[in-house]
């Protein structure tokens, strides 16, 4: 059906169990699946409990960074900060990327092991210490 090693496709929805998938090369260009979501079992263990997961068979292949994302002008962006963002400019130039507020999309990791809707602005005031004075 066109899924192979190296099949590319845009993914057009995510799903608890499953990702909706739109072939972008080969043969199959256009065409909708549905890639379940494999359950995993850990099944050699001591503990009194099932560790599970679902897992699914793809592999990213296309991200920026968000010095090579100066310039673009993208329809959705998605932004992952796992810790803080080290200047305002490269929070700036990430967010201004999208063309629309409804295609930005921002996880930042806390502290706790959770998500948040908070980053903090790194600043290093020990840059300003020795600035001559006019």
């Amino acid at each position: 059906m066109g899924l192979c090693n190296g099949t590319r496709m845009i993914v057009k929805k995510c799903l608890p169990n499953s990702i909706i998938c739109e072939v972008h090369t080969g043969s199959q260009v256009g065409t909708i699946h549905i890639i379940p979501g494999i359950e995993m079992v850990a099944t050699d263990t001591t503990w009194p409990f099932e560790f599970k997961r679902v897992q699914f068979p793809i592999q990213l292949f296309f991200a920026m960074t968000i010095n090579k994302s100066q310039g673009q002008s993208l329809n959705k962006v998605g932004l992952y900060l796992p810790r803080s963002v080290f200047t305002h400019g490269q929070l700036y130039v990430a967010v201004s990327r999208v063309t629309s507020l409804s295609g930005l999309h921002i996880l930042i990791d806390s502290e706790t092991g959770g998500s948040t809707n908070v980053t903090a602005n790194v600043i290093f005031e020990e840059v300003f210490y020795n600035l001559p004075v006019n």
